[in-house]
């Protein structure tokens, strides 16, 4: 069986986690007594009573406010999660995992089988401990491909729990509780979409842990960091386009499109490491590549700046994360000037026939052109290149203070030694240049330098979650076929029927696989005689289960009776009596493909119904999860096919 990791047995993170489960028990009795609060508030009619209620209230709203406080310092110690690698990288920003707490299924699932498939609730207890030791593992996956595969092998099961035990117009009365990753405020809900939904939402925060923890001084740590990310934005975006109406703050559309956007710069970040990592050569070209990559990067961590200052993320996102966003933005934007500097003042001006590639080049290099002279001239001038390589390094000082300034205001930021060293490593770095390539005779006053073009050779990838890559099957196969026995269909008891053989046999024609159904029924003939109708599917012969039989076995059971006769165990799924012969095939054999469409719709409609419509979490409908199903009905040609009289 699965096993998630020891939570506690990482040490790095073991204290942290301590104290995050500390601070969240906390904020929950905190709730707790805010919502006791709260319902005295309602319902008492005393003035002194709503008085004191009220006082009680401002305390437990302040104490939740420092515990959030609290609980972001922590959630901002990124360190814990970073590489122990000794060359200097950047830190980036991994999410925490949202908690859950523990789901007991025994006794919903069991009376759900006895009272819908009218099996024994109890034959079924060690797929249902299966599935709940599989969830139970599944809140502490381990941070490498492992613990991706436990959360993908999750996600899918959830699949078929939702096939066979929510039907679509009532509720199993269990609900979900899950933690906001950042807040750590709890949220519950009925619907299974919202356990589907923090499934998702941990794949990319482990993959944002996974990407975090690379050592980005190597390629190889540097490309698995780059995959990392991009997945991590792509299991974002998909919980973003899939799902909505999401109870927890983590799961709204505005912070999903914030989480999706800073994986993208955290990318593109990498992609600029992975730049300097592989130009070893300091030539002209490369170094105005170099420039463009670092303006690109300043151009997405400024976007991310943006999306984290809209109203209803700004109060949400731990300070810490849209200060190093703003540091990250200023930072690059000063190395785009500095690289710019160092192409203009370390290279040798062109020689004849470097000179058309290096214009070409230039040309697209800055956003407004420079001022002077034409960029011919100014290659081939080592004074004017120096001039204005000056005015590149002048605004690269700047853009370095100004990270540092930002830097300065977050104690938590304040704390990271490593931002710190390479903030200031990169300000040296300018400033020395700077006074190297400066003149005690300059007169002329150092001008403003146009910005540097963004452009990337490594456009980052939104990767998708491939859910098809994990196999899983059916716990709850023993329920027989999804395409009969799921959640949505309703079929009246088994009937037993005894069927002697006549002369011209049973009297009846059988269609299809895994369960055979009776396809029709000749009038006089001995099936008829017994009861069986047309729609009835045979689920036993002789007392054994026919639920997966293929039509040849069926057959081969029901020829080897002799005169005693046969016992054929049938159902007929309601609303099926007499179909019409053009949609027979709709009605008695609906597809896997077809029950996800109407549950999608289903869905819908039967969670408006319930209480607090507005909180609930449903599938959209733009899901496309059809492909996931790997039970379909038999694909029938034609209505005859396949049949054959017995």
């Amino acid at each position: 069986s699965q096993q998630g990791c020891d939570p506690f047995a990482q040490t790095q993170r073991s204290k942290l986690q301590h104290r995050r489960a500390r601070i969240n028990q906390q904020i929950n009795k905190e709730m707790r007594m805010r919502a006791g609060a709260e319902n005295l508030f309602r319902a008492t009619s005393n003035h002194k009573v709503k008085e004191t209620v009220a006082l009680e209230l401002s305390y437990v709203n302040s104490n939740l406010q420092l515990l959030k406080e609290e609980l972001e310092e922590l959630n901002s110690s990124m360190d814990v999660y970073q590489n122990e690698s000794e060359s200097i990288s950047v830190p980036m920003i991994p999410l925490g995992l949202k908690e859950t707490k523990e789901l007991d299924l025994l006794v919903p699932l069991k009376d759900f089988i006895s009272e819908h498939y009218g099996e024994e609730g109890v034959l079924y207890e060690k797929e249902i401990k299966e599935f709940m030791e599989l969830r139970q593992a599944m809140r502490t996956p381990s941070r490498n491909e492992a613990g991706l595969e436990l959360l993908m092998e999750y996600y899918n099961q959830l699949y078929f729990l939702d096939s066979r035990f929510f039907p679509p117009t009532k509720t199993l009365g269990i609900f979900f509780h899950w933690y906001d990753s950042l807040t750590g405020v709890p949220s519950h809900q009925r619907a299974l979409a919202f356990e589907k939904g923090s499934v998702l939402f941990n794949l990319g925060a482990l993959h944002t842990q996974i990407g975090a923890r690379q050592d980005r001084a190597s390629l190889p740590g540097l490309n698995q960091a780059i995959d990392a990310f991009q997945k991590a934005a792509g299991a974002f975006n998909y919980l973003k386009e899939n799902f909505s109406n999401a109870p927890s703050l983590d799961m709204s559309a505005a912070s999903l499109t914030m989480l999706v956007r800073l994986m993208v710069a955290q990318v593109q970040e990498c992609v600029f490491e992975k730049m300097t990592l592989l130009r070893a050569q300091n030539d002209f070209l490369s170094r105005l590549q170099l420039a463009q990559e670092a303006a690109r990067v300043e151009d997405v961590y400024s976007l991310v700046h943006q999306t984290m200052s809209q109203p209803h993320v700004k109060d949400y996102v731990p300070f810490s994360w849209t200060t190093m966003v703003q540091v990250k933005s200023e930072h690059f934007k000063a190395l785009s000037h500095y690289f710019a500097a160092i192409a203009l003042c370390d290279c040798p001006a062109p020689s004849d026939a470097e000179l058309l590639e290096q214009e070409k080049a230039f040309l697209q290099f800055h956003v407004t052109m420079p001022e002077g002279p034409s960029l011919r001239v100014l290659l081939q001038d080592p004074e004017e290149r120096r001039k204005l390589g000056k005015a590149h390094l002048k605004k690269a000082i700047m853009k370095h203070e100004e990270a540092m300034r930002i830097h300065g205001l977050c104690k938590i930021l304040r704390k990271m030694d490593i931002l710190q060293e390479v903030l200031s490593f990169a300000h040296k770095r300018s400033l020395s240049k700077y006074s190297e390539i400066d003149h005690e005779e300059d007169f002329f006053e150092t001008g403003e330098a146009p910005d540097i073009h963004p452009k990337t050779h490594q456009k980052p990838e939104i990767k998708s979650p491939n859910f098809s890559q994990v196999k899983v099957t059916d716990l709850f196969h023993r329920l027989g076929p999804l395409s009969v026995f799921s959640a949505k269909n309703k079929w009246y008891p088994a009937r037993r029927v005894h069927l002697m053989r006549g002369e011209n046999g049973f009297g009846f024609t059988l269609r299809g696989d895994s369960p055979v159904l009776i396809a029709g029924v000749i009038p006089g003939g001995c099936a008829a005689e017994a009861g069986l109708k047309e729609g009835d599917y045979i689920i036993s012969v002789n007392g054994k289960d026919c639920k997966w039989s293929k039509h040849a076995e069926v057959v081969q059971l029901l020829k080897s009776t002799g005169k005693e006769g046969v016992d054929i165990g049938v159902i007929t799924l309601q609303g099926s009596e007499c179909p019409k012969a053009a949609d027979r095939k709709a009605a008695v054999m609906s597809s896997g493909s077809g029950m996800l469409k109407s549950n999608k719709e289903n869905s819908r409609k039967s969670l408006m119904n319930s209480k607090s419509a507005s909180t609930l979490l449903v599938w959209s409908k733009k899901s496309k999860r059809s492909k996931k199903s790997t039970y379909s009905g038999v694909p029938f040609t034609a209505v005859g096919d396949n049949e054959a009289m017995y």
